[in-house]
């Protein structure tokens, strides 16, 4: 009987051990203690998709995701809106284990609406707003079969005149993945805006949906497909709901190529949306 429960506590507390060894301890690591580079968990992107990401940037490091150049046409029975960012890009950096502060910067954009009865153009470009977000993992950052975030954002009017409506916005992205067999993920996403009104006297919310379902067909190659959806309460705003999809191309760990198109589905939305991006760890 001695002999049975002394087996039944060595096997045990052996596989415990073992689980042990294979996930090494990471939290006494911050933004001015590295994680070591033998630790750092694979590299996760908030793009090319518009499904964010639940995964953090490891402790101490950083990472820039970025569009080369992103163009966006929309044409309805007044006017066509054509529009191009330039270098728009995601400034992250690793606080914590399991917590990343982001700073997103629309670096310059260019924006033509055209009358379709009377051929007039205005052109207006400048500096868009910036966007202040923090990401907290509650789990599944370095494995398992799901992972959750929660990530606050505020967003700053620093636009130039008429790029953006001049108002401080904010809200709460909530991220799920789920990472499935033969190298496929599932991602989906809960999003609640706190958005000014289309006329300025006021604010509604709207409500985000997306989900996204990518692919690894190598170690470098991956792809995605995604459908997003957003609802406004304010009055009279229309549904928008897009198709996605895209490519992502890992040059080595720490760098990725992306490229994608977004497809309007309805009338509120966009109707193209193609873009080429990059990513880098440090």
């Amino acid at each position: 009987m001695r002999r049975t429960a002394c087996a039944l506590v060595l096997f045990g507390i052996v596989p415990f051990a073992a689980l042990a060894e294979e996930r090494p301890e990471k939290s006494g690591f911050d933004l001015f203690h590295p994680t070591p580079e033998s630790l750092m968990r694979e590299m996760e992107t908030d793009r090319p998709d518009k499904t964010e990401s639940p995964i953090t940037v490891d402790a101490g490091h950083f990472q820039l995701e970025m569009d080369f150049a992103t163009y966006t046409t929309d044409r309805s029975s007044r006017e066509k809106v054509t529009g191009w960012g330039i270098a728009p890009v995601n400034l992250k950096v690793g606080v914590l284990n399991h917590v990343d502060l982001q700073l997103v910067v629309e670096t310059y954009n260019i924006e033509k609406t055209t009358d379709r009865d009377t051929g007039r153009t205005i052109r207006v470009e400048g500096f868009g707003d910036i966007a202040l977000r923090v990401k907290i993992n509650f789990w599944g950052d370095d494995d398992g079969p799901t992972a959750f975030a929660v990530m606050p954002f505020l967003k700053l009017p620093t636009a130039s005149h008429d790029l953006g409506n001049g108002a401080v916005e904010g809200g709460v992205i909530l991220p799920l993945l789920f990472r499935l067999p033969s190298d496929n993920e599932l991602a989906m996403q809960l999003e609640v805006d706190h958005a000014r009104d289309m006329n300025g006297g006021g604010y509604h919310q709207e409500i985000v949906n997306a989900v996204t379902f990518s692919h690894d067909f190598t170690k470098r190659l991956a792809a995605y497909v995604e459908l997003f959806s957003n609802v406004s309460n304010e009055r009279h705003a229309g549904w928008i709901a897009t198709f996605d999809c895209g490519l992502t191309y890992r040059l080595s760990p720490n760098v990725q190529l992306d490229t994608g198109i977004n497809v309007g589905l309805t009338d509120a939305a966009d109707d193209l949306n193609p873009f080429v991006g990059l990513s880098v760890r440090y």
